[in-house]
């Protein structure tokens, strides 16, 4: 092999290990996202374990060695995982029962 392919194959290897990398830490934040949610709804549970299936499973739109596809999928569901992390908390803030929470200056609902 000449210097040339060494130096392109280095940096191929090295693309891999970044997307590869890239794709285990979105994984493991998705995973501690889903624990955040304690319960989650079929389209939580679906989405997690859809975007944890797609990421394992080897048959992909991309092959394996290239991790785009795996860290689009991932990403996806961490926004979708992340924004059912916000609903959750902001339904637990206002229980059922509870006044509304008020502005202390004015004494008003806020709205």
């Amino acid at each position: 092999m000449s210097q040339e392919q060494w130096i392109l194959a280095v940096l191929v290897g090295l693309v891999v290990l970044a997307t590869l990398v890239g794709a285990v830490l979105l994984a493991i934040r998705v995973f501690r996202t889903r624990q955040m949610l304690g319960t989650l709804g079929v389209g939580g549970k679906v989405a997690f374990w859809g975007a944890m299936v797609y990421t394992i499973f080897p048959i992909d739109v991309l092959p394996d060695p290239i991790y785009l596809d795996d860290i689009g999928v991932l990403a996806a569901a961490l926004l979708y995982l992340g924004k059912l992390v916000r609903e959750h908390r902001a339904a637990q803030r206002q229980l059922p029962g509870q006044a509304e929470p008020r502005d202390e200056d004015t004494r008003r609902p806020v709205s």
